[in-house]
């Protein structure tokens, strides 16, 4: 069947497999044939990282196992998503301590890409809150990994984009919360550097993130909404209608263009009528605005979309990401999705994306001048010092890739020792040099 990852491009040929349970995904493994491909959760990373000729879906491992109230941590099959997560905790008074802009991604997803959200200067990426998980290894054994035991395969895996196993589930932590609401503080930034000043003014607010005006110029180039959020204490924890528009088609591709993409930035900045806005929000709505749009990849059109998202280093962050709005505004390749946000320290995982600085995701309709653009902008990524995010990521040269990720060549070695090349890959990882 034709499938592929949520920008719809690309699109390849697979077969799909999808077990009832732990045991029929070591049954797919180990039945005789050789396996090559890749395991799936959602399907919301945006590129080619799980799409493989086989792939494995994890959407029936969607089981609790156990659940201590008192740390708040958390035992659950690998295809349990965030959404399942939120469903049942809110109520109980507990949130996520990393949650990625979309709420429908599997807890197995989320350590494959070691996810990150708007509190990352402060709290790091899901895998800093994972205590431990099984994996379903190349030999069909299973094996606990944490901090402590199975290390290596531990710091492979987390942010591994699938490559080393099939993870079966996991026990990570949750934070607790006396409100379903947020208080968020909006502020409109003139241009880039008044929004930087802003990050850097509240290096100590618990979720921070910017959305960019990136087709803006001249004095007014990276004019933002700049905003700040912390969980409510008094509000209570409310459910609130979950029903939304959905994008019944693909449309036209016409439809999005530069001059859609600026009518929309102009209307999205002036609906902040105050250089500061309070108001208090569910967390639907500050966590994952766009959750609330269904199907909202069909905007694109029929050649799809590519998610552009890049990190650049804390000291070069002002001067590296003016000149890529500069670029981005001279091509007209407007995105109406601009997200910038600030990153704390990285961690010890191998392929793990962030860095201390600063990053920046960008959606872009497909064409042929995107991709140009694209292979312009790595190169200003990779002199800076930063990197491209492999769950965003679908056209990235393998060269881009290993200058980006130097302890890639360590990857590999674990991988090795545990069998897992040439029997898990994906279409991804084969285009980066990785096999």
């Amino acid at each position: 069947m034709l499938i592929s990852g949520w920008g719809r491009y690309p699109f390849v040929d697979a077969e799909l497999s999808q077990p009832l349970s732990s045991g029929e995904i070591k049954s797919n493994l180990s039945d005789g044939t050789s396996f090559c491909g890749v395991a799936r959760g959602m399907g919301r990373s945006y590129g080619d990282s799980s799409l493989a000729s086989n792939i494995i879906t994890t959407s029936h491992l969607s089981r609790f196992h156990e659940f201590d109230p008192e740390s708040g941590c958390l035992t659950c099959d690998a295809g349990v998503n965030i959404s399942d997560i939120l469903d049942v905790f809110v109520p109980k008074g507990w949130f996520p301590k990393v949650t990625p802009g979309t709420k429908y991604v599997s807890v197995g997803g989320a350590i494959a890409s070691d996810v990150h959200g708007k509190n990352h200067h402060l709290t790091g990426t899901f895998c800093d809150h994972l205590h431990s998980f099984r994996i379903l290894v190349a030999n069909g054994e299973v094996l606990h990994c944490s901090k402590s035991e199975n290390r290596d395969l531990f710091i492979a895996t987390c942010g591994g984009m699938g490559l080393t196993g099939i993870i079966l589930d996991a026990t990570f932590y949750l934070q607790k919360i006396k409100s379903s609401f947020v208080d968020e503080t909006t502020y409109k930034a003139r241009n880039l550097k008044e929004c930087f000043e802003l990050f850097e003014d509240n290096v100590s607010a618990d979720y921070s993130v910017a959305w960019v005006d990136c087709l803006q110029q001249g004095d007014n180039l990276g004019r933002s909404l700049f905003m700040l959020g912390r969980h409510n204490e008094q509000a209570g924890l409310k459910e609130i209608s979950k029903s939304g528009p959905s994008i019944p088609f693909v449309f036209p591709n016409i439809v999005l263009n530069k001059y859609s993409v600026n009518l929309f930035n102009q209307l999205y900045y002036a609906r902040v009528r105050s250089k500061i806005q309070e108001r208090t929000v569910h967390y639907n709505p500050f966590f994952y605005p766009l959750d609330g749009i269904k199907n909202w990849n069909r905007l694109y059109g029929s050649n799809g979309f590519v998610q552009y998202q890049f990190v650049i280093p804390r000291d070069a962050g002002l001067a590296g990401m003016t000149l890529i709005l500069e670029k981005i505004a001279a091509s007209g390749a407007g995105s109406f999705l601009s997200v910038l946000k600030a990153f704390g320290k990285g961690n010890a995982n191998l392929l793990s994306f962030p860095l201390q600085g600063y990053t920046l995701a960008l959606d872009f309709k497909l064409t042929d001048k995107v991709l140009s653009l694209l292979n312009e902008l790595d190169a200003i990524v990779s002199d800076y010092g930063g990197r491209v995010y492999l769950t965003k990521d679908a056209r990235m040269s393998e060269q881009v890739f290993k200058k980006g990720y130097p302890k890639w060549e360590e990857f590999q070695m674990i991988r090795e020792k545990y069998g897992a090349q040439g029997v898990f890959s994906s279409v991804q990882s084969k285009r980066l040099g990785l096999g």
